[in-house]
């Protein structure tokens, strides 16, 4: 438990923080769900709309400082590529 003014302040700002980052989390997870399943349907239009958001999402979390930026941008060249081999298998 906090015992200073300060530390409580820091405890709230840690509580919206935590709060903030799991939607931001959840919220890329769930479009990179959408997006693999569209990529795993192989059909051009759904993936290239759910690759759009995906990427969007992750760009914004990175950009948030909620996943490290590397990261965000391993996850979008491995999706791109996905989706890239699934459209061109086709």
């Amino acid at each position: 438990m906090a015992n200073t003014k300060s530390a409580e302040k820091r405890n709230r700002q840690a509580q919206k923080r935590r709060a903030r980052n799991t939607n931001v989390r959840t919220t890329v997870k769930n479009s990179l769900k959408k997006a693999r399943e569209a990529i795993s349907t192989k059909d051009a239009a759904k993936t290239g709309d759910a690759l759009k958001d995906a990427v969007r999402s992750l760009s914004k979390a990175a950009s948030k400082g909620v996943i490290h930026k590397r990261n965000a941008a391993r996850r979008i060249a491995r999706l791109t590529k996905a989706a890239k081999a699934a459209t061109a298998a086709k």
